[in-house]
């Protein structure tokens, strides 16, 4: 089958053929229709054994966010069927051949973040919707943001930031969006209270302006080093709350009074069952920015890499 691999840590991820997984007990065989690019993606790719505990078996296969169709069963008791429409999320990172989801085929245990497609639901959206909306709710709650708080994100544009916008809007908290680009049309369709553009204006003084002692809660989802991240959380009030998805929180010389928080996502079928209802109902709304074939994949993973998302790019097979 086709598949989107590296050969080796910190190697270009390329088209290649590798055998087709075989579902073991407990597993399905998914025919993968559309994946997802996320961060977590390119930065596998880009891994090397003193970044953290990785895996070493090689074709690596990047991705993790599928949508498609039961292709088949692996022995034991199992909740799906031949031909059920399903979406979720491999469990972690890609460990090895056909364990990704930039490939024809993957198979996933039947317990772990896979669900059926909610009917009204197409499987190009709903592919785009397991890290990104799981995260954003996750985080919802993590944050402890109830109502009337004020939450400032940066990186609001890209998947997580545009669910996360449109979930914290309907607790009436005050977003305010943290773009790169004149994004303020499309951020408060999804709900955005407020919307700055780092190109036009630097972000502290934009906050200040409108938030003098601070706002309430911070995410960020683009800083990859400590310094930015305690640069944007000195943004926060006392006592409030900063969070990251990079892990980039425990190293970082915070205010005193604030509280640094490291993300990590805890996938769950319940979870998407819930997002996937969301979804098909039209409450929550799941832009995509673009969507490339297969062999075009590697270009958008270098793409996105550069910054300034503006919603999912969806891999069609």
């Amino acid at each position: 089958m086709r598949a989107i691999a590296v050969g080796a840590f910190q190697a270009d991820p390329e088209l290649v053929e590798i055998p087709k997984p075989e579902p073991e007990a407990g597993e399905v065989r998914v025919r993968i229709e559309y994946a997802a690019l996320n961060p977590c993606d390119w930065q596998t790719a880009h891994d090397s054994p003193d970044d953290e505990p990785a895996p070493q078996v090689f074709p690596l296969v990047v991705g993790v966010d599928f949508a498609g169709r039961v292709d088949m069963i692996g022995s034991g008791g199992n909740r799906f069927r031949v031909g059920d429409q399903v979406f979720g999320r491999v469990p972690g990172s890609a460990t090895g051949t056909g364990s990704g989801t930039y490939c024809d085929y993957v198979s996933v245990p039947q317990d772990s973040a896979i669900t059926l497609v909610p009917p009204g639901l197409s499987l190009r959206t709903a592919a785009a919707l397991p890290s990104a909306g799981m995260a954003a709710a996750q985080i919802l709650e993590t944050a402890v943001l109830r109502g009337h708080e004020s939450l400032l994100v940066i990186g609001a544009a890209g998947g997580v930031g545009s669910c996360l916008t449109q979930l914290a809007a309907a607790r009436d908290v005050r977003v305010v969006a943290a773009v790169r680009g004149d994004e303020h049309g499309r951020m408060e369709a999804l709900g955005a209270t407020a919307t700055i553009d780092t190109t036009d204006r630097p972000l502290e003084a934009a906050v200040r302006e409108g938030f003098p002692d601070g706002v309430d809660a911070l995410v960020d989802l683009v800083s990859t080093t400590p310094d930015d991240f305690a640069a944007h959380a000195a943004l926060v009030r006392d006592r409030g709350i900063a969070l990251t998805t990079r892990g980039v929180a425990a190293h970082a010389a915070l205010p005193p009074d604030v509280t640094g928080i490291d993300f990590r996502l805890d996938p769950s079928p319940v979870l998407l069952d819930v997002l996937g209802a969301g979804a098909a109902e039209g409450v929550l709304r799941v832009p995509i920015d673009i969507e490339v074939p297969l062999e075009k994949a590697p270009q958008a993973l270098d793409r996105n890499r550069t910054g300034g998302a503006r919603g999912k790019t969806v891999i069609a097979l």
